[in-house]
């Protein structure tokens, strides 16, 4: 059986001599101080980190009830978090607080345990868009996963835009939940669907999407990060270059948003899909698995 090893991005970082102030940098949960050294001090010998220290990860299982179990005689390690991610003490809580409380239709009654489930459900909703950046919550929309977020552009602003012989580029190492429906689409009203192939490094080729682009190009579905490369793809620039084409772009970042800081208003995307089942349902709770963020 093959396996394919992707090739990760590599890291530089700035030799310890320098002149700047103090300041830290984050290298594998472990602190490093980056202090201003002189020409006296060149040639002494930097401190070595702290590793007695614990590991953010160490720190934090005590907080994951299906963490304290052996399995086969040794500690579960769970490492699947690309495929969704388990839950700590406060959301399991949570969660319980909401059935032991106020459990009610959203939106659906004018009694106090609905009123209180619509609080808390647009509470949930302010603290998505702030997580993310949103420029209003009204941006945020809530839905049972990613495939139906992503069926949800494609079967509205898709079917209302597109039209015979427009363009929709993808990449081909997109999730098939990010190339069905499109393709779909793409049957129903005539457009035409170009992928983007990988490099000699086997990450999507930047170069060969931007060459792609056209006037006839009406929307870009590009990942963030992928699950299968690991490839890390410049949105803001692709989001530049699709709409100089007056193209829209949809981002997958169910992989990017557990993982990383991601501003939607910084990236200037249309629409940015993730999943909050995968980024610990820290910021939806009581609610859906996936929220699609549509930003004009």
């Amino acid at each position: 059986m093959e396996v394919l090893i992707p090739k990760l991005p590599s890291f530089k970082f700035p030799s310890p001599i320098t002149t700047r102030t103090s300041s830290c940098v984050r290298l594998g949960f472990r602190r490093l101080s980056s202090l201003p050294i002189s020409a006296s001090t060149v040639n002494q010998t930097v401190a070595e980190p702290d590793i007695g220290s614990p590991s953010l990860g160490h720190s934090t299982r005590p907080h994951f009830p299906i963490l304290h179990q052996e399995v086969n005689g040794s500690k579960l390690v769970y490492i699947d978090n690309a495929a969704t991610s388990q839950k700590p003490t406060a959301v399991i809580k949570a969660l319980q607080n909401y059935y032991e409380g106020y459990n009610s239709n959203v939106h659906r009654g004018i009694h106090f345990l609905s009123a209180k489930a619509t609080d808390e459900y647009e509470s949930a909703r302010k603290k998505v868009a702030t997580f993310i950046n949103a420029s209003d919550s009204r941006e945020i929309v809530f839905t049972r996963n990613a495939t139906e977020a992503i069926n949800l552009v494609a079967y509205s602003w898709g079917l209302s835009n597109l039209k015979s012989g427009d363009e929709i580029i993808l990449t081909v190492a997109e999730h098939h939940s990010a190339i069905v429906p499109w393709q779909l689409v793409a049957q129903k009203v005539g457009a035409v669907l170009k992928f983007v192939n990988l490099n000699e490094d086997e990450v999507p080729d930047i170069d060969k999407l931007k060459e792609m682009l056209s006037r006839k190009t009406k929307i870009v579905v590009v990942h963030h990060v992928s699950n299968v490369l690991a490839s890390v793809l410049p949105i803001r620039d692709i989001a530049h270059w699709a709409h100089d084409v007056g193209a829209k772009i949809l981002v997958d970042a169910c992989q990017s948003v557990p993982h990383m800081t991601v501003d939607v208003q910084n990236l200037d995307v249309d629409f940015l899909v993730a999943s909050s089942h995968k980024a610990l349902d820290s910021y939806m709770v009581k609610w859906t698995s996936c929220l699609l963020c549509l930003h004009f």
